[in-house]
């Protein structure tokens, strides 16, 4: 259970995400939008099918939208960690990669 800070009453915010996916074959594009109410955030990715890759829309669309997301979620923590250097809190380290290159 979420308990409020001092005298301050707990709060619900809803932040809208939206995601939109556009398909030009062999790519498919990815772009997601997040409405804080205080702030909008965008993140575009793609995907490329491999011309000999069976064309399953599916996949593309899956690999888009989820590195689109990474990409928010990327930008997101950038955001938090201006904020907290701008309230003057101690610096931060940098966040663990939400996404590790293959080798």
């Amino acid at each position: 259970m979420t308990r409020p800070i001092g005298n301050r009453p707990p709060t619900a915010k809803e932040w809208r995400l939206n995601l939109y996916l556009s398909e030009h074959d062999p790519d498919t594009t990815a772009r997601v939008v997040l409405d804080t109410g205080d702030n909008v955030l965008e993140a575009c990715a793609e995907a490329h099918r491999s011309p000999s890759d069976p064309d399953v829309p599916e996949i593309g669309e899956e690999l888009a939208a989820g590195r689109a997301l990474i990409a928010l979620g990327r930008e997101l923590l950038r955001a938090a960690n201006d904020d907290i250097e701008a309230v003057g809190a101690s610096e931060t380290t940098s966040p663990a990669p939400l996404w590790e290159p293959r080798e």
